[in-house]
């Protein structure tokens, strides 16, 4: 097999795993609906929000609602955002209402799991946290409810996730109409809850610690990491704001488990040593995103 053929076999896999996720994180998001939020009467935010508004109103099913909303949006998200956002919207466009109706007309599952309303609320909002995180990791959209914010934002300016939140208050409000207290306050944490984990979800895997270190034993401090942690070392130089003389700087990227021991090294190194310490959300490159290489000196 030439390198062509690896390159196209290797975008094949990818592309069938990012199919796999969509389909997957769709699938845990209607299991929640269909097993905690729709038996236990709670409220939710979203496109299926305003699905439960509906249907308490006007008897509109939940499922048709949502196929309907998801189709109208993801006509206007084509013709506003381009053929490129209607590829990665069309999955979940046309498969989250279907695996909706579908896991509805499955008795077990339509009884939900437990008439325990902080269970149920806690459970739903890490199942669609984490559904909703699978798909955006797969690099597409849950569709519906996700697209007039990103619309909004190309024609006047306005800031994605302030109008998603004003939308998912909006549903909420709607909701409340026909709502008592406890549901209120119960779709409220199921919000929150969905939205920390949504965060996680995305945030998985590829958070590191960021350290900078300044100290006359650099070479040393240096040496030290590359060999027991097997971290790369940047120097970096600067002059300090107090004295004015030349310094160097080590800077490296580690993961959060091995802080205590660069910490530990640097201390044993250099009990003076000056240290920053950060959290970074991405790192790519060799050693994080790509495989080390290792070269012969």
């Amino acid at each position: 097999m030439n390198a062509s053929e690896q390159k196209n076999s290797s975008l094949w896999k990818k592309q069938l795993w990012n199919l796999f996720l969509i389909l997957l994180g769709n699938t845990i998001y209607a299991l929640a609906v269909v097993l905690f939020i729709l038996p236990d009467d709670l409220i939710t935010g979203g496109t299926t929000g305003l699905a439960l508004s509906f249907n308490h109103f006007f008897q509109i099913p939940i499922s048709l609602f949502v196929f309907a909303f998801n189709v109208i949006m993801f006509l206007a998200g084509a013709v506003v955002l381009g053929k490129a956002f209607a590829l990665t919207t069309l999955i979940s466009t046309f498969y989250y209402p279907v695996i909706l109706g579908v896991l509805q007309e499955v008795p077990v599952l339509a009884a939900g799991f437990t008439d325990d309303l902080m269970l149920a609320t806690i459970c739903a909002g890490l199942m669609i946290g984490f559904g909703i995180g699978i798909v955006i990791t797969a690099g597409a959209s849950t569709g519906g409810m996700d697209i007039p914010p990103l619309i909004l934002n190309k024609k006047i300016g306005l800031p994605v996730s302030v109008t998603l939140y004003a939308l998912d208050v909006t549903v909420l409000v709607l909701q409340m109409l026909f709502s008592n207290r406890e549901q209120i306050l119960y779709g409220i944490l199921l919000v929150l809850i969905y939205t920390v984990v949504l965060d996680k979800v995305l945030t998985f895997g590829t958070v590191q610690t960021q350290v900078k270190i300044i100290s006359p034993s650099y070479q040393q401090i240096t040496e030290a990491i590359i060999q027991q942690l097997d971290r790369g070392v940047s120097l970096l130089h600067l002059t300090t704001g107090y004295l004015g003389t030349e310094e160097k700087m080590v800077l490296t990227v580690i993961s959060n488990r091995e802080l205590p021991a660069l910490k530990r090294i640097v201390s044993e190194i250099d009990p003076d040593a000056f240290l920053t310490i950060s959290r970074i959300y991405e790192t790519r490159g060799r050693g994080f995103s790509l495989q080390k290489k290792y070269l012969r000196h």
